[in-house]
């Protein structure tokens, strides 16, 4: 009996591809669910309830402030549209967060890509909103900054692993570049707030990956002299910086946001019991940390600050045992920029820094904010999946470090 003859494909004919091994929804969802950071996720969650309760005691004050005699908003007007945003924003973060790692890269560097050129967009057709233009009207408003911070961070990492290949590319100087841009862009909107987070989240990442020490002064004074020139010659940060430096008046916002964050005492007045709310501006935005001091209490302030805390502390301890750069450097930009606002809101209600139109991360109010907080989450948990039954070794900067440097190091084995 003859024996069959191996297959011979014809010339330029390849054969057809092996069929993968077929898996089921389900089983790729445990398998998500297990790779994912579930206290990350139940730690945000959590934040997120705390925000909608926020939004519910602020919006009465922010709907009578921006009622008129032609259009009258009910009181819980921006609750039910927080609601809405809210169940978007969680349809976001899942479907960002069931990524794969290279296409949650790939994905978030087109969309770099795409915020940028409407970046280039907003000084020219931008809608103009209390004397700043942020935000392009395509059909539907939104503020392409915010889209932009989460896909930076991402790209920011992408171009600084380049060095392990060839530590001789300049990435600094592509980085830096790429910052100044982004920088000069936010500027002429202006947008000073924005503009800081961009620079801290560079050089966090360009600190973490390699700054030589002796660059770091030069950095420190480069950020001073550009702060000069903002007070210069942009009268927004002028009237910002005056209005910090020389406190505030019974009048401006700076003064009504303390008066209403203290005006609770430690335990609060309760839910929907504020007065000084309702004479303060942007109480469901930006200054939505005051209006939780006044109805809930400081001591539920200072609960809230340990989530942002805590939220930030997960991200870096995950990351400890990390062995890939990218991952190291993608999750720490992200973590860096979420947390960075929340401080500077925080702090900003506290009149410790100057008023910056920032939102409160999650818990302020907010339609394209509120979108891009859930994205930048769903990157994270993409980015930072893990098999639980592997081990890692984590990345070794020293080695890194003397590889650029042309140092030889000797060879480590890695356990998987």
């Amino acid at each position: 009996m003859k024996s069959a003859r191996p297959y011979v494909p014809m010339p330029g004919v390849r054969p057809a591809p092996t069929p993968a091994f077929p898996q089921d929804r389900r089983r790729q969802l445990l398998v998500w669910w297990r790779e994912i950071d579930r206290g990350l996720l139940a730690l945000v969650l959590l934040l997120m309830v705390a925000g909608t309760i926020a939004v519910y005691a602020a919006s009465p004050a922010s709907a009578g402030r921006l009622s008129t005699s032609e259009t009258a908003l009910g009181e819980h007007h921006f609750f039910w549209l927080h609601l809405r945003w809210q169940a978007l924003g969680l349809m976001v973060l899942f479907a960002t967060a069931l990524l794969p790692l290279d296409r949650a890269r790939r994905g978030a560097i087109l969309l770099g890509a795409l915020m940028l050129a409407l970046l280039v967009l907003v000084p020219l057709i931008g809608v103009e909103r209390n004397g700043a233009t942020r935000w392009l009207n395509l059909g539907l408003t939104f503020q392409p900054s915010e889209f932009l911070k989460p896909a930076y961070a991402v790209v920011l990492a992408w171009i600084l692993s380049w060095k392990l290949r060839d530590p001789s590319l300049p990435v600094i100087g592509v980085t830096g570049a790429l910052l100044g841009l982004i920088v000069m862009l936010l500027m002429l909107q202006p947008n000073l707030g924005e503009a800081i987070l961009f620079v801290a989240c560079w050089f966090v990442l360009v600190l973490l990956a390699g700054l030589p020490i002796r660059n770091i002064t030069i950095f420190v004074g480069i950020a001073f002299a550009a702060l000069a020139l903002a007070y210069a010659f942009y009268d927004n940060a002028r009237n910002r910086i005056n209005a910090f430096l020389g406190g505030g008046t019974a009048y401006d916002q700076v003064d009504l946001a303390k008066r209403t964050l203290l005006g609770g005492g430690w335990t609060g007045t309760g839910l929907g019991l504020g007065n000084q709310k309702m004479r303060l501006p942007e109480a469901h935005t930006d200054y939505i940390f005051s209006v939780i001091g006044e109805e809930f209490g400081l001591l539920i302030c200072a609960a809230l600050a340990l989530l942002y805390l805590a939220i930030v502390l997960r991200v870096l301890v995950r990351l400890v045992e990390e062995d890939r750069l990218f991952i190291i450097l993608a999750a720490t930009g992200l973590i860096a920029l979420f947390g960075g606002q929340a401080f500077i809101n925080i702090l900003m209600n506290l009149q410790l820094f100057p008023s910056k139109g920032m939102t409160l991360p999650l818990v302020s109010y907010g339609g394209s904010s509120t979108i891009a907080q859930c994205f930048t989450i769903g990157l994270l948990l993409a980015i930072t999946r893990r098999n639980p039954f592997l081990s890692r070794e984590a990345f070794d900067f020293g080695a890194a470090l003397d590889t650029e440097l042309g140092r030889e190091s000797a060879p480590k084995e890695r356990t998987r």
